[in-house]
């Protein structure tokens, strides 16, 4: 008899990081509606910043990201000042000067820009709000990119944590996926940014790579260990040429399966446990000292674009070509192409491409879904209350409820739901149940492990 965790393997779903999820954002939310969404912002409630840079200095044929190849510096160096004024624009249509308790630069690899612009930006960021004492700096980086100026400039200018993609050390993977790093080129980063006075060290792992096998993987995670970063995020690698063309330069023979998947997923999780690491949702590991860890004990986790996230700002502001930002009202996204973003912003404009205003349903199951990737476990009586909802809201969902109960997925007592330790590794299908917006869409997603 098939096991039914096989179908749950295979499955198509979103990684929530958003609820509603991306493809139902619509254009019928643009400018108008986010100048109306900002203004209305409580002037007293911290809020937090994501800058996008699209552009990398490098190629990697893995990356589902929206990125530019940049060969040249003068097109990142205009995107940067174009990135200047749309924080400007931001920040005078706020209701107030606003604390930010969060900052994040992701991409693409925002070190693709020159250490004075990164700089210029952070000014321009100071200019326009106050960053609160003890907010985390977060910022993404390329260790084969990461230069030693920018390592001295990233700590010079307080930025408290800073992350790698080192994905995995195989030389014959890497080659696969066209990101040549070896380990001392990692570890001299490492070194710079924690004697430049970065404190927290992120790596980046992926399972399910070309020509991977649960060896290699361990023994790349043998070698993060010893270098120590405070948190490692374990990602499904996410084969979706379709959308990614350069994905396509991949050959799909040299993938793992799914059961080769969960092989290293599972592998990989027990080894970054027994290193001494808190696993942490349904793909992050940390220090039992790190923020992220004391936030997963306490029930505080949250999730957004970024992932995992101790970010407890209801609002997020995303400046930059494509960047997702969040405010209590909805989301909102901002167009895609540099070009168009670019001429919206040099015209004054807040460069919306599209968004998604939020019901009270939205909310509803937006809260479901996010306790349950972050916790594991959502009292629905609590959140029917919490949020005065219909006691019979989620009635719907009671066949599904049923099976994946049957199946050995989730517990459940009374109208509380917890995902038992077999159900962990299909977490987003769990949380797909209370996806409203999933039975109809056309949108394709990643398998779930």
């Amino acid at each position: 008899m098939t096991d039914p965790m096989t179908a749950y393997m295979h499955r198509s779903v979103p990684r929530y990081t958003s609820y509603p999820t991306a493809p139902h954002f619509s254009q019928s939310v643009g400018t108008e509606t986010y100048a109306g969404w900002l203004a209305g912002l409580p002037a007293t409630r911290p809020v937090s910043l994501y800058l996008h840079v699209p552009f990398c200095r490098e190629l990697c044929w893995y990356c589902g990201c929206n990125m530019k190849l940049a060969k040249r510096d003068e097109p990142v160096a205009d995107y940067a000042k174009a990135l200047n004024q749309e924080i400007a624009l931001v920040a005078r249509a706020l209701p107030a000067r606003m604390d930010i308790s969060h900052l994040h630069w992701g991409g693409g690899t925002p070190t693709a820009l020159v250490p004075d612009d990164l700089a210029r930006a952070m000014d321009q960021v100071r200019a326009h709000f106050n960053v609160s004492e003890g907010a985390e700096l977060a910022i993404e980086s390329d260790p084969r990119t990461l230069t030693d100026e920018m390592t001295q400039r990233i700590g010079a200018l307080g930025f408290t944590r800073a992350s790698f993609g080192v994905q995995e050390f195989d030389p014959k993977v890497q080659a696969a996926i066209n990101r040549i790093q070896p380990p001392k080129m990692v570890q001299h980063s490492v070194d710079g940014l924690r004697a430049a006075g970065v404190a927290g060290i992120n790596f980046d792992l992926i399972y399910g790579l070309p020509f991977q096998t649960v060896e290699t993987l361990l023994e790349t995670i043998r070698l993060c260990v010893a270098m120590r970063p405070d948190r490692v995020a374990l990602f499904g690698y996410a084969h979706v040429p379709w959308m990614v063309k350069k994905q396509r330069l991949i050959d799909e023979a040299s993938l793992p399966g799914p059961a080769e998947r969960l092989a290293q997923s599972t592998a990989a999780a027990k080894a970054l446990v027994a290193a001494g690491y808190i696993a942490i949702g349904l793909d992050h590991f940390a220090l039992p000292g790190d923020s992220m860890a004391i936030a997963a004990r306490a029930g505080t986790l949250r999730r957004n674009f970024q992932g995992y996230t101790t970010d407890q700002a209801e609002t997020m502001l995303g400046v930059g070509s494509t960047s997702i930002g969040r405010t209590p009202s909805g989301y909102v996204q901002n167009l895609p192409e540099t070009g168009a973003w670019a001429r919206a912003v040099n015209a004054g404009q807040l460069p919306i491409g599209k968004g998604l205003a939020f019901t009270a349903e939205d909310i509803l199951r937006g809260d479901v879904i996010e306790r349950l990737m972050c916790n594991g476990t959502v009292d629905l009586e609590d959140a029917t209350q919490r949020h005065a909802a219909a006691p019979d809201w989620y009635l719907g969902q009671m066949p599904a409820l049923n099976q994946l109960e049957a199946d050995g997925l989730i517990a459940r007592q009374g109208g509380r739901i917890t995902v038992t330790d077999r159900g962990a590794p299909v977490v987003r299908v769990i949380a797909s149940v209370f996806d409203a917006y999933l039975p109809a869409t056309t949108a394709r997603h990643a398998v779930a492990v």
